[in-house]
């Protein structure tokens, strides 16, 4: 898949940040349950389709999880590569996927940018307030066990969602987003994508205190993920979501604990007054933009590798432990992923189809350098470059590659995780 969270209007694609997914086709593992779309969910201002999924057999009382795909991806892409149709058969609850669509952006971006849409009441937002309240009323789901989460430009959907609704959402995870109401306007997207907005804590955290007027918690629990090595929205987000969310809990900005996970992934834990996690901010190192995953049939593992589905460490495992969707009970009996036990990393990047991978020789840092031969284009579509004003550039080295588009073609060689130097001359045998 492609995903080009900024590209925001056909006309100027071309000059803004490119964050799409173009859905390829997904192997999830068979679940219990079936797949299907809803025609009908209520009030549905901001033109929304929803799709669901509930394990068969699923009780009343049980957790509720809205999944928000990226750009040019659809429900069905999010509901075969994330891994929460796998944890939902696990742990039994019922995960509600929303679409939007060419006719909302000309990208199918979900519309995190602009107030019209992305605010308590209004459009998008509104619309899946109203999926909400349809599964919980559909399959008697537990209220208090609400959580939201996405992928980039649903990543930044659900930021906002969690400070339009703390009253609905218990939770949530933003994988590769933004923080809420960073932009309020199309102009202002890739500006945020991309930099530092320079906001105090405060600042940040009156954004969302705003956007609910009057409400004074309790507040939902945020995880966040983040690549070093994502060029289309900057690990400084990572950064602004904790400064953001952590201010909001009143709680400052250095983590009660740290620990390393699979997938060169850290883990920084900010607890709240009573010493429970409330933000835990997940920082994966060498990994470009997309969703965390790692296939495979071990406890700590789920989802499918593609495009912008990097198999790094399972995001959506890692997330659903911190909202507590392995215990019964409220939110606040949840546990912390601290005692989860970690699958093996792994040590195979992640690969798209139009990439040729071949292994060469490991120099002497022990590590064994990786070529892929594809068009520019899918370069950047499956994170081994990146986009700035439609000139493609490799991560880590940034040598340009000309164009972004599908005529032009090099092989990137990546010599140290995430870092990728031209290799057009060939690759070591």
């Amino acid at each position: 898949m492609s995903f080009r969270l900024a590209a925001l209007a056909a006309a100027s694609a071309s000059v803004l940040t490119v964050v799409g997914l173009i859905a390829l086709p997904g192997s999830a593992a068979a679940n219990s349950g079936s797949f299907t779309q809803v025609s009908s969910f209520g009030s549905n201002p901001g033109n929304l389709a929803m799709y669901e999924y509930a394990p068969a057999g699923l009780h009343g009382g049980a957790p509720l999880v809205v999944a928000l795909h990226g750009c040019t991806q659809t429900a069905t892409d999010y509901y075969n590569d994330s891994g929460w149709a796998e944890l939902a058969d696990r742990y039994g609850f019922a995960v509600v996927f929303p679409q939007t669509s060419s006719s909302n952006n000309s990208l199918s971006c979900f519309s995190w940018f602009d107030s019209t849409k992305d605010t308590r009441g209004n459009g998008e937002a509104a619309s899946v307030k109203s999926m909400v309240d349809h599964a919980v009323a559909q399959y008697g789901s537990d209220a208090k066990r609400v959580f939201v989460t996405g992928l980039s430009a649903g990543a930044g959907m659900t930021a906002d969602l969690l400070a339009d609704y703390p009253d609905v959402f218990a939770g949530g995870s933003v994988d590769s987003g933004l923080p809420a109401q960073c932009a309020t306007s199309q102009s202002a997207a890739s500006g945020c994508q991309q930099n530092n907005q320079n906001l105090t804590p405060a600042q940040w955290g009156d954004k969302v205190r705003n956007s609910d007027p009057g409400y004074t918690g309790p507040w939902p629990r945020v995880a966040v993920w983040q690549g070093t090595s994502d060029y289309t929205v900057y690990p400084v987000n990572a950064t602004e979501l904790r400064d953001q969310w952590t201010n909001v809990w009143g709680i400052g900005q250095t983590p009660s604990s740290t620990q390393s996970l699979t997938g060169g992934t850290t883990e920084s834990v900010y607890d709240d007054a009573n010493g429970r996690p409330a933000v835990e901010v997940y920082s994966i190192s060498g990994m470009g933009h997309g969703l965390a995953v790692n296939p495979g049939s071990g406890t700590a593992q789920c989802g499918q590798t593609g495009a912008y589905f990097l198999n790094t460490i399972c995001s959506s495992y890692y997330t659903a432990l911190f909202w507590g969707l392995d215990q019964t009970g409220s939110p606040s009996a949840s546990s912390s992923p601290t005692a989860s036990p970690s699958p093996t990393p792994s040590s195979s990047p992640s690969t798209s189809p139009s990439g040729s991978p071949t292994a060469s020789p490991s120099p002497s840092g022990g590590y064994t350098p990786t070529c892929y031969t594809a068009a520019n284009y899918y370069q950047v579509t499956a994170g081994r470059a990146h986009d700035v004003g439609g000139i493609a550039y490799a991560n880590g080295s940034n040598a340009s590659l000309g164009l972004d588009n599908v005529f032009y073609s090099h092989t990137l060689e990546e010599t140290s995780a995430g870092y990728y130097v031209i290799a057009d001359s060939g690759c070591p045998a």
